[in-house]
C-alpha cells in the first residue's frame, strides 16, 4: 500500500522536548518506520523549517520524509502555521497528482485541513488523527489558548470530510460525540511504547528503610498543561520525598525557561525547593534508566489527549499515579498498574502516592502488572496492526488494467 502521512509541525526527525515536539513526533516516526518495514511505501510530509534541509530524507526503515515549502523556512510557533495551510495543500495536491497514494493519514487538525482538498483532487481517502482537540484545549486553557479562532470549526469540517477518524483513546470518541461526530465514524487505536527500549531490566524494588528519600519522577514537555505544579504542591504532604522533573530545554537553559522559573518560584514559596530537581532535557537513550530509578512516576496534566509517559513507566515496571483524564483512562489500570486521581487535586495526589510508598508489596505488584499490560496491549506492533486495519477499510485499490499482473 502507498501511504502518505501529513504531519505539518511534528516531524519524525525533530528532537523531542521542545514546546511543539513531543508525543505526536514519536507516534508518526514509529508508525512510519513499522509500516515501511512491513513492505508499505510510506512518505511523511512535514513543513520545511530550515533552508538547508534536503527535500527528501530517507529513513533506515525505507520510509521517507518530504520537506514541504509552506511559509518561512525557519521554526515558527505551531499556531502560526495556520496561515500557510493553503500553500501546504497546494503542494500536497501537486505531489499526489504526480504519484497518487492509496491512503492519506493526517496528523493534527492543520494537517487534515491541508490534506483534505489535496486528497479530494487526487481521489484519495483521508484518515484523520487529531492528537488533540481544540474544543478540549479551549475548555481547559480559556483565554490562554493561542489556537486560531477557526480551529473548532475546522476540526468539525475535517470530521465531515475524512473517510475515518482514528482516535487514540475512548475519551476522544466521547469528546468527538460532543462535537456531533458519531462513534460509528471513529476507530480507536492507542499510542504505543517500545517495550525493548523501555524495559524493566535493572529495576530495583523499593526496600523499606534503605532509602534516604523516595523518588517521584515526572517526564514531559515543560509547559503549564502538563501539571507539574500539582506534583510540586503534593510535595508539601510528602516528607522524605523528592520530585525529579525531566523535560524542557537543556539544563543550561532552564534559568531562562518561563515554566521552569514558575515551578522553582512555587517550590520556594512552599518551602520544598530543596526536594525539587529540574533536569532539563534528557537524551532518549537515558530515559529508561531514569524511569527505573524512580519509586513512582507521576503524570499530572489537567487534560491529556493520550500520554505516552504512563506507557513508558509501565513498560519499565514502575507504577504510575496519574490524573483521571483523556488517554490515562485507557492506559493506566486503576488499582492494578497504578492509581488514578482527580485532576487538580494535590491532596488526592499526595494520598495516592503515600498509599503506594507505604506498601512495597503493592508497588512491586503494580510494577509487574504494568510491564505485562504494556507488552500485552501497547506495543508499536499492536498499534501498526490496528492502523493497517483502518487503512484497509477506507483505501480504494488503484484499478489494474485487464491482463496486467496483480
Amino acid at each position: 500500500m502507498r501511504i502518505a502521512m501529513v504531519s505539518e509541525h511534528a516531524s519524525p526527525l525533530a528532537a523531542l522536548g521542545g514546546p511543539d515536539a513531543g508525543g505526536q513526533n514519536v507516534y508518526v516516526a514509529r508508525l512510519a518506520d513499522l509500516l515501511a518495514s512491513r513492505g508499505h511505501e510510506v512518505s511523511v510530509y512535514t513543513r520545511r523549517d530550515d533552508p538547508d534541509l534536503p527535500d527528501t530524507v530517507p529513513l533506515p526503515s525505507g520510509a521517507v520524509v518530504e520537506h514541504v515549502r509552506a511559509g518561512p523556512a525557519r521554526p515558527i510557533p505551531k499556531d502560526d502555521i495556520y496561515a500557510y495551510v493553503p500553500d501546504l495543500a497546494a503542494r500536497l495536491e501537486r505531489a499526489w497528482r504526480r504519484r497518487r497514494p492509496d491512503v492519506v493519514h493526517a496528523h493534527f487538525w492543520m494537517s487534515g485541513l491541508a490534506a483534505l482538498p489535496a486528497a479530494r483532487a487526487a481521489g484519495v481517502p483521508v484518515v484523520q488523527t487529531y492528537h488533540a482537540l481544540g474544543t478540549v484545549k479551549r475548555r481547559h486553557q480559556g483565554a490562554a489558548d493561542t489556537s486560531p479562532a477557526e480551529r473548532a470549526g475546522a476540526e468539525r469540517e475535517i470530521a465531515d470530510g475524512c473517510a475515518r477518524i482514528l482516535a487514540t483513546c475512548t475519551d476522544e470518541v466521547r469528546e468527538l460525540g460532543l462535537m456531533g461526530v458519531g462513534p460509528d465514524r471513529c476507530s480507536v487505536v492507542p499510542c504505543g511504547v517500545d517495550t525493548a527500549h523501555f524495559s524493566s531490566r535493572g529495576r530495583i524494588a523499593l526496600e523499606p528503610g534503605r532509602r534516604e528519600r523516595y523518588r517521584l519522577l515526572a517526564v514531559g514537555r515543560l509547559v503549564p498543561r502538563k501539571g507539574f505544579d500539582l506534583a510540586v504542591r503534593a510535595l508539601t504532604r510528602l516528607p522524605q520525598t523528592e520530585l525529579v522533573v525531566a523535560g524542557g530545554p537543556p539544563a543550561d537553559g532552564l534559568l531562562k525557561d518561563p515554566e521552569a522559573a514558575r515551578l522553582l518560584t512555587l517550590a520556594r514559596r512552599l518551602r520544598v525547593a530543596d526536594r525539587l530537581v529540574l533536569l532539563g532535557a534528557v537524551p532518549h537513550e537515558e530515559v529508561p534508566a531514569l524511569i527505573r530509578s524512580a519509586d513512582l512516576v507521576l503524570c499530572t496534566p489537567a487534560y491529556e489527549p493520550f500520554g505516552i509517559v504512563p506507557l513508558e513507566a509501565m513498560a519499565c515496571g514502575v507504577p504510575v499515579v496519574a490524573t483521571a483524564v483523556g488517554g490515562h483512562l485507557d492506559s493506566v489500570a486503576d488499582g492494578e498498574t497504578g492509581l488514578l486521581v482527580p485532576p487538580g487535586d494535590a491532596s488526592a495526589l499526595a494520598e495516592a502516592v503515600r498509599t503506594l510508598l507505604d506498601s512495597p508489596g503493592l508497588l512491586r505488584s503494580y510494577g509487574r502488572a504494568g510491564r505485562f499490560r504494556a507488552v500485552d496491549r501497547f506495543t508499536w506492533e499492536r498499534v501498526a496492526d490496528g492502523v493497517e486495519r483502518v487503512y484497509a477499510r477506507v483505501a480504494t485499490p488503484v484499478p489494474v488494467p485487464s491482463g496486467a499482473p496483480r
